[in-house]
């Protein structure tokens, strides 16, 4: 199935806006909760993207970002292990 691409170009501001959204309640929970319990992160992760208006997030990934946000502070982001 082809697709036309002034579709791709419509639809990707739209995109990047809301992963913009996402981004900024991902960085403002581990800014504010990191090293926390999970409970408390899951939390604060999901009012924060409910705040930025971005609550369609797979809850999975949800989970996921938090228990990253909930590890060892000291753990570097990004680092293998």
């Amino acid at each position: 199935m082809a697709t036309d691409p002034s579709e791709y170009e419509k639809v990707m501001p739209i995109v990047a806006a809301h992963l913009a959204k996402i981004e900024r309640a991902i960085e403002r929970t581990r800014t504010s909760r990191a090293g926390q319990p999970f409970v408390a992160v899951h939390q604060a992760l999901a009012a924060a993207l409910q705040d930025e208006g971005a609550e369609r997030v797979v809850p999975q990934v949800i989970e996921e970002l938090a228990r990253q946000i909930s590890g060892p502070a000291t753990r570097l982001r990004g680092a293998a292990g």
